[in-house]
């Protein structure tokens, strides 16, 4: 695929360094410490900063890698990139909120408004595009010392297609049940945008929305993700086979489903959600 005449993992290539700099300079006034490191390949940006957390405290960081060979996602999923045909970045803080629940909900929200009208979010940390899975969200932390109130180091993985990938590429979830979702790309509703630019777009509206959660919690956001919402009055299955309907989520950003007339918390440790 061609990008503005260009091959797109020349494009990258050629203009991560620039997108860099302009994320540097939008987020280093609010953000002190703040880095940027664009790195040609590695094994999974979220697994280098949390090597790094556990080793010491995290300055704040964003780490971008043009190619990933071993990227994960949640439940054991892999999410493996290409130059140019793929944006993978963690971000990585120590923050002290008041409670961590929907952290990756807000991560969603903040991604999926800048990204296009068309995306939705599926509970809890997938983004879709006309019904097909588009990225995803993987969240992890590592505590800096004990105690409820203790900061903690949160490192925050991003995978988007630029370009659509073939389904073939898309893993089956080791052991799971439900087949995985086919894949849809950037490309498909924004044509020659590269993955740099959507970089440049997301990351510092990011930053910002996470200052946000640190600060007010889950709450804030709930209408905003009920506007991308894409399971909300769908029925679904969860991963016990209980079926329900889907009636949107709480304020500290649980699922909540209707099953036999009932409302059921659903809690991400515990779900796995397609419609039916």
């Amino acid at each position: 695929m061609q990008s503005g005449g260009r091959p797109e993992g020349v494009a990258a290539a050629a203009t991560l360094a620039a997108s860099a700099e302009t994320i540097w300079l939008a987020v280093a006034p609010t953000l002190p410490g703040f880095t940027v490191e664009v790195v040609p390949e590695i094994d999974s940006t979220n697994s280098e900063l949390m090597r790094r957390a556990r080793a010491a405290p995290l300055d704040p960081v964003l780490l971008v890698a043009e190619q990933q060979t071993a990227g994960r996602g949640r439940l054991g999923r892999g999410w493996h990139s290409q130059p140019g045909h793929s944006l993978t970045f963690s971000l990585g803080f120590t923050l002290r909120p008041r409670s961590w629940s929907g952290l990756s909900l807000v991560v969603g929200v903040s991604l999926a408004e800048r990204l296009h009208a068309d995306v939705r979010l599926k509970w809890p940390n997938d983004l879709w595009l006309m019904e097909r899975k588009l990225g995803g969200i993987l969240v992890e932390t590592a505590g800096l010392a004990d105690g409820p109130d203790a900061a903690r180091a949160v490192v925050i993985g991003v995978g988007l297609n630029v370009a659509r990938p073939a389904e073939a590429a898309v893993q089956q979830v080791p052991g799971g049940a439900l087949p995985p979702m086919p894949p849809a790309g950037l490309a498909e509703v924004e044509m020659g945008v590269t993955a740099p630019e959507w970089l440049a777009r997301l990351v510092p509206a990011l930053v910002a929305d996470v200052k946000h959660f640190e600060a007010e919690g889950f709450a804030p956001f709930v209408s905003r993700f009920a506007a991308r919402d894409a399971l909300r009055e769908r029925a679904v299955t969860l991963s016990d086979g209980t079926r329900g309907q889907a009636a949107g989520v709480a304020d500290d950003g649980a699922l909540m489903v209707r099953v036999d007339g009932r409302l059921r918390r659903v809690d991400s440790a515990e779900v796995s959600v397609r419609p039916c």
